[in-house]
């Protein structure tokens, strides 16, 4: 079928939109994470401490941001909440989340996942506690998603999974730290 010449542009603007919505409308894609061996841990990063800031913190999470690329990463959080230790070889900041993330009674053990950009290179890791799932009901407790902004940077968003919160602050299962309970 032949279209006359005034659908044309109507036609492309179409194709346009249904192609690149994210450079239209400024959406922003959510970078992925897969599952990884510690081994795969090589270069230098800044180590990113996030939590751990009482003794019974759930929402405690390690990030390795790798050194010398465009990207940074950083945590959608006051700086209360995290620390950042630059210029760590990957087994010395491997160890040092392995440390930080393994305080609480509950831990079984860790998760390490690397952190992919668009372009499928490595920008970081996340080394993430796994608890015990007779404690909560499952292990992996905490959610966390990234979020490529301007000029390289990452920004990292750490939640607690809802049931977690819903635990945490309306009481259930001996976990009544917070307002709320019974």
């Amino acid at each position: 079928m032949k279209y006359p010449n005034f659908y044309k542009p109507i036609l492309l603007s179409v194709l346009i939109v249904a192609l690149f919505p994210i450079r239209i409308f400024g959406i922003e894609s959510q970078l992925k994470t897969i599952e990884a061996a510690p081994q795969e841990i090589t270069g230098y990063f800044t180590l990113i401490s996030y939590g751990g800031r009482y003794a019974d913190d759930l929402e405690t999470i390690a990030f390795l941001d790798k050194e010398g690329d465009i990207y940074t990463l950083i945590p959608f959080a006051p700086d209360f909440d995290f620390k950042i230790k630059k210029g760590l070889s990957g087994d010395e900041a491997f160890k040092e989340s392995r440390s930080f993330i393994s305080f609480h009674p509950a831990f079984w053990r860790l998760q390490v996942n690397k952190i992919i950009d668009i372009a499928g290179d490595i920008i970081g890791y996340e080394i993430k506690p796994l608890y015990l799932p007779f404690y909560l009901g499952f292990s992996d407790i905490i959610e966390t998603s990234y979020w490529p902004k301007e000029e390289g940077k990452v920004k990292i968003i750490i939640k607690l999974k809802p049931e977690i919160e819903r635990m945490k602050y309306h009481g259930g299962n001996g976990f009544t730290s917070g307002a709320g309970g019974d």
